[in-house]
């Protein structure tokens, strides 16, 4: 037994010795076997365990790593295993379980801060993420410290993008091109999209840099590389309106197939926003790169809830509606408060021209989310005007409280009233608005009374509004307020006076004592300049030097107006003065009298036509009774004279010239067109 135990033993320690070899060396394959042959030794040995686990972690087998884990608790405890528990459920996406192992861990040592800073990213808990990461800044200095900087970077970049948090200045030099890339995103998330721009094209100088310098880097993969930085370039570009330059730029990131899912996915999105109802197979094979595997784990809440959007409408564009409602219902369900999934189902509705059917639906949801029943509201006011019940769509509007003394929402208003020439509405939602700046003012400044420039606004253009339509009474009130705050507003004045002479004419004589006098009112105007500007409807002549004789015509005649030399008529080159003009030249050719048509051979009409020996003039020629002094006989029945009598006038522009004679042949040409039965 004694000699099987050190048998065993020397076994075990040259196992030992080549677990130590292939671990130094990287060959955690052939490090497995030798450890899995010491546990066939001692099956509960700890630090073969670990061993295991750790070679399995380091050749991606983590679920199988995680269950040996989880068999062998007695053995491999929290305070032994944490590290490597808590990292296999984060590469298995489990990310709560994961931040429940690390927190559970009696010590938190430095490789468990660490993961603790990646798990809380991918949970979204900028905040707590940005702390632990100031913290292993702060007490770390080791080769990573590049590493940590660089994801410090990226939490406040998501700040600025997600929770739109202006970021502070944490002073990082921008000395490699993730640093540059991370800052970037934070301005694009500020809206400052031109010094992103700048940004990201050094990053981009900086990468080619960096990667150029390895030999064995191919041009290839330097495309690859950059194609992340390509894609925020393409951002920027469509939302500055440049959606020509980003489509170019997304499809060409697209050719280069990044092995990137994440990126994929966002850039299908967004070429999906840029063809919108157009282009809508494009968008179609464009969903599919949406939904590859593991998408979900690769991209923020919002980004995923945003593709899902995009998924509803290319639903409603394809007329795909069952689609549609499953897509927005489950929307809904996930985000119960948010307003574009109910707008899409209303959209929808729309249509399928179910117009009552989305104000409902619309209408339940502001009922039960009333922050935000002002967006739907609007919706619901724009539906109820596409269907012309513009007084139901002013009722909705007015309905919207915070939004009642807004200037934009009260033109509204006044516009809509105006236009179903309900003048007492209008003049009501001015007194409204009026009403609540002067109960806000006199809150905010306790007890004084200055009117804000809003105020002014509304208060002369409910004046104004009150002029156009007779109301001088109701205006004179508005116009003494005004002109209260500024005596030496003359324009007010002008119009309070305006309106007291059709209402009290005394009074209106008083306040235009008030009125400056013409000489302060004089300006100073270059008349001459003035009539002669390119604007002036009458520009005066220059006074040229006038000659003796035309001063004597000025001084007997007065002005003489100039006569227009007629030019003369181009004449014809055959024109011969001695003939008379033909009256019928003004005619198309085939109108007028003597026309007979084109000529044709005689030989060519003659033969072969009619009986031998027969002639080929028309009986009706030789028919005495047939002339211009008889009488007209009545038409053969289906003949093309027989016409109505209004089908048979000439139309204006063919009419000829009064005076004209009706000659012998233009009766025979009609009736030759009556015989062949018109045309």
């Amino acid at each position: 037994k004694m000699a099987a135990a050190a048998g065993a033993a020397a076994a075990a320690a040259g196992l030992w010795s080549e677990v130590n070899r292939c671990g130094q060396n990287g060959d955690f394959t052939r490090a497995l076997k030798s450890v899995n042959k010491i546990l066939q030794i001692n099956k509960d040995d700890v630090t073969a365990l670990q061993c295991k686990v750790v070679c399995l972690i380091q050749n991606g087998n983590f679920k199988e790593a995680l269950g040996i884990i989880n068999t062998h608790t007695k053995v491999l405890t929290s305070d032994i295993i944490a590290f490597e528990k808590a990292y296999c459920e984060y590469r298995l996406n489990r990310i709560e379980s994961a931040l429940k192992t690390i927190q559970s861990a009696s010590q938190q040592t430095d490789k468990l801060k660490e993961l603790y800073g990646q798990v809380l990213y991918r949970l979204e808990r900028y905040d707590d993420c940005l702390a632990a990461y100031r913290d292993l800044i702060r007490n770390s200095q080791d080769e990573y410290e590049e590493e940590r900087k660089t994801n410090l970077s990226a939490v406040v970049a998501a700040q600025s993008t997600w929770e739109k948090v202006v970021p502070e200045d944490l002073g990082l030099q921008e000395a490699t091109y993730e640093l540059c890339y991370n800052s970037a995103c934070a301005l694009i998330g500020q809206g400052k999209l031109n010094e992103a721009m700048k940004k990201l094209q050094k990053a981009e100088e900086l990468c080619r840099q960096s990667l150029s310098e390895d030999s064995d880097v191919t041009e290839e993969d330097i495309e690859a590389e950059l194609a992340i930085i390509h894609g925020q370039m393409a951002y920027i570009m469509q939302l500055q309106g440049r959606t020509e330059d980003a489509l170019q730029l997304y499809n060409q990131i697209i050719k280069l197939k990044p092995t990137d899912v994440g990126l994929l996915a966002v850039i299908a999105n967004n070429i999906i926003t840029i063809n919108k109802d157009q282009n809508v197979f494009d968008s179609k094979k464009k969903v599919k790169l949406t939904n590859a595997e593991g998408v979900e784990h690769k991209l923020s809440k919002k980004q995923l809830q945003a593709i899902e959007f995009n998924k509803a409408l290319l639903a409603m564009y394809t007329n795909q509606a069952d689609q549609c409602r499953k897509l927005s219902a489950s929307l809904q369900s996930q985000s119960p408060e948010h307003l574009l999934p109910v707008l899409i189902q209303a959209a929808q509705l729309c249509r399928e021209k179910q117009h009552a059917k989305a104000v409902g639906l619309l209408q339940d949801f502001a009922d039960q989310h009333p922050a935000n029943a002002a967006e739907i509201k609007l919706t619901m006011a724009q539906l109820k005007i596409a269907q012309g019940s513009v007084t139901k769509a002013c009722m909705i509007l007015r309905s919207i409280e915070e939004l009642q003394h807004k200037p934009g929402m009260v033109s509204a208003l006044v516009t809509m009233y105006s236009h179903e020439e309900d003048i007492d509405s209008a003049i009501e939602v001015f007194t409204q608005a009026i009403q609540w700046y002067q109960q806000y003012q006199a809150s905010q400044t306790r007890g004084a009374n200055p009117k804000s420039p809003v105020h002014l606004s509304l208060i002369r253009e409910a004046a104004n509004f009150k002029l156009k339509h007779g109301r001088k009474k109701e205006a004179i009130s508005d116009l003494e307020e005004l002109w209260k705050q500024n005596p030496k507003d003359v324009h007010t004045l002008a119009q309070l006076i305006s309106a007291y002479s059709l209402v009290d004419p005394e009074k209106a004589k008083v306040l235009s004592k008030h009125l400056p006098s013409s000489d302060t009112m004089s300006l100073k105007v270059d008349v001459d300049a003035l009539e002669n500007s390119h604007g002036a409807t009458y520009v005066r002549k220059k006074a040229g030097k006038l000659t003796g004789d035309n001063q004597q015509k000025e001084q007997g005649q007065g002005e003489v107006k100039k006569k227009k030399k007629k030019k003369k008529g181009k004449l014809p080159k055959n024109y011969d003065p001695k003939v008379t003009p033909d009256p019928e030249r003004w005619l198309p050719m085939r109108e007028r009298s003597y026309y007979r048509g084109r000529k044709k051979g005689k030989k060519k009409d003659q033969v072969g036509k009619g009986t031998q020996g027969s002639t080929t003039t028309g009986s009706s020629e030789l028919d005495a009774s047939r002339t211009a002094s008889s009488p007209p006989t009545s038409p053969r029945p289906g003949s093309g004279a027989a016409v109505s009598a209004t089908s048979n006038v000439i139309p204006p522009r063919h009419q000829k010239p009064a005076g004209a004679p009706a000659t012998k042949k233009k009766q025979q040409q009609k009736k030759k067109k009556g015989a062949k039965g018109g045309w």
